[in-house]
């Protein structure tokens, strides 16, 4: 245990001095929190921009439960010039705009924001819908109750938390592990390590131990930022959390592992991680929601672990699923990890060749 316990500290301290490793491990991702955070903490729904040319006597005889459900979904101007309402849609400065042809109502919107459009078109559908029935003098057979499955204090940070961990914890291990194995391997100091009067497993279990309490140091600095910053609300299960990020750390340092077993140098090592880490954090979800994005795309991500590390730590921190829905994501974690582990013991070499 001495030897583990000195290993360990001399490893923590290298980390601790090269204040690169520091800056991309802790104080970069943390900038993702603050920018993302700042600016999408207190945003709301945007609404449609619709401009009502003339006169539209459905949009103005509205009863006051449609129009109080109207005015939060639709933010109108009014015009009488319809050539130049036009030119705003195409332009994009208005969204849709509205005229009405004796009984029928015209939309001319555009389709630069495909989602927007589908919306606008569904909720005039809704309100010609209703006002047909109404003329028709028969009450409705069927009414709508609609109730958010989320708290009202859910707040976008709560979403943006778990993807920037993930990446943080996915660089620092990966980079760390490419780095310390290329490095160790070019100065020699690797084959000493070899020949002196210490097992093998106490070098691995000490650089295991570093990564994993970085990255227990990272969470516990996310999760206080997000807290006191940006009122992050964590739920019943998130503790989960905690072992599915050791799985998940232990996962990318294989990818690292990888990384430096093939790579001649420490920067080819570090690039080589980038490489594979950077695309897979967008395609995990890690910076935007993928649920808008192309079904081979989302069929793609779930190839990733970085997705599956994601979503586990989404559902055990935001959504408010049971402990039980970590251990899927962390045996998907702990596979991908054995198996890249393999590959990177198949091209190990004690030396450059």
């Amino acid at each position: 245990m001495s030897s583990f316990r000195a290993l360990s500290l001399a490893i923590l301290k290298g980390f601790l001095r090269d204040r690169a490793a520091v800056f991309f491990a802790v104080v970069f991702p943390l900038m993702f929190l603050v920018l993302f955070g700042g600016i999408f903490n207190n945003a709301s729904v945007s609404k449609v921009d619709l401009i009502e040319v003339g006169d539209v006597s459905l949009v103005d005889h509205l009863p006051p439960s449609a129009r109080a459900a109207f005015d939060q979904t639709f933010h109108v101007t009014h015009s009488n010039d319809l050539a130049a309402s036009i030119a705003q849609v195409r332009k994009g400065d208005a969204d849709v705009a509205l005229e009405a042809r004796g009984s029928q109502l015209v939309a001319h919107y555009t389709n630069t924001d495909r989602v927007k459009a589908a919306e606008t078109q569904g909720t005039l559908q809704a309100f010609v819908d209703g006002a047909n029935v109404a003329a028709s003098g028969k009450p409705p057979t069927y009414s709508l109750q609609v109730v958010s499955v989320e708290d009202k204090s859910l707040k976008v940070i709560q979403f943006v938390t778990p993807g920037l961990l993930g990446w943080a914890v996915a660089m620092s291990a990966s980079f760390g592990a490419a780095a310390t194995l290329n490095g160790w391997r070019n100065s020699k100091l690797l084959r000493r390590l070899q020949l002196a009067p210490v097992p093998t497993s106490t070098v691995v279990g000490a650089r295991v131990a570093v990564t994993v309490a970085i990255a227990l140091g990272q969470l516990a600095i996310f999760l206080g930022l997000g807290t006191a910053a940006f009122g992050l609300q964590l739920t019943g299960a998130w503790p989960m959390a905690i072992p599915l990020l050791v799985v998940g750390t232990l996962c990318f340092m294989a990818v690292g592992l990888l990384a430096g077993a093939v790579a001649k140098s420490t920067e080819g090592a570090v690039n080589m991680a980038n490489f594979i880490v950077l695309p897979m954090a967008f395609l995990s979800g890690s910076f935007f929601p993928l649920e808008g994005a192309p079904g081979w795309l989302q069929a793609l991500s779930h190839v990733l672990p970085l997705r599956w590390l994601n979503d586990g730590m989404t559902d055990v921190m935001v959504r408010g699923e049971p402990w039980t829905a970590a251990l899927v994501p962390m045996a998907v974690l702990a596979a991908f990890a054995l198996v890249v582990s393999a590959v990177a013991a198949r091209f190990f070499r004690w030396e450059t060749t």
